[in-house]
């Protein structure tokens, strides 16, 4: 047990390493809340103009860009994504590298996203449509003022597990430098020698942060099962 405390001392408390998994923690918390922000926008954005082309057959040459957006989103690794953005993208632009990470991140999520708010678009009954058009209301009022309302409230747990996944996926930030969470533990490894505590460290902390998350999301489900048997 000493060997053990004298080795939590020399890994963390010596030349205060403990601040760089505190410092990786707070950019991983600002990446992974601006790239959820931008995926919510264009996700919602993308999953209205599916939708609308789907029901109207509108929106022809925008559904079509939307569909290769997320064909080639979906089909290639986010830290294939991330690198193409940071060195091809931004190549010869001086820019900030948590910019780049929530740049990244976000469009990443917001194909996920679109699908989950589609599918919730969907799932509304098609006499919804009628109702607002009956009360005078155009697609547009309709789909605002009826559908969007009733679809977010049935994908809001998928949203916030989405939400979960985007956290842990931003631990390739360190790919591109970026001193995150990880980044921090293996800056600690690579000083000290000693891989198991601070990965153990990483590795716990993702984990009581999923936890709390996972526990909000549970409520959050209950509490919109009790609201559907009012």
């Amino acid at each position: 047990m000493g060997n053990f405390f004298e080795q939590f001392y020399d890994t963390f408390i010596v030349k205060s390493r403990w601040m760089w998994l505190l410092q990786g923690l707070g950019n991983t918390m600002l990446i992974t809340v601006f790239a959820v922000i931008l995926g919510m926008l264009l996700g919602f954005l993308i999953a209205i103009v599916r939708t609308t082309h789907d029901k109207t057959g509108k929106l022809v040459i925008p559904n079509l860009i939307c569909r290769v957006y997320l064909t080639v989103i979906r089909g290639t690794p986010v830290v294939v994504q991330l690198l193409i953005i940071y060195f091809v993208v931004f190549a010869s632009v001086p820019i900030n590298k948590i910019f780049v990470a929530i740049l990244a991140f976000g469009l990443n999520s917001a194909a996920y996203v679109a699908e989950i708010v589609r599918s919730g678009i969907m799932s509304i009954d098609n006499g919804q449509f009628e109702a607002g058009a009956s009360l005078g209301l155009n697609y547009a009022k309709t789909m605002l003022f009826i559908i969007l309302p009733q679809a977010f409230k049935n994908i809001l747990p998928a949203l916030a597990n989405e939400f979960i996944v985007l956290l842990k996926e931003t631990s390739v930030a360190g790919y591109i430098a970026i001193q995150d969470l990880t980044k921090g533990g293996d800056q600690i490894r690579s000083d000290t020698y000693n891989a198991f505590l601070p990965l153990l460290a990483v590795a716990a902390i993702y984990l009581v942060i999923v936890m709390f998350l996972t526990y909000l999301v549970s409520r959050l489900e209950r509490r919109l099962a009790k609201n559907d048997r009012r």
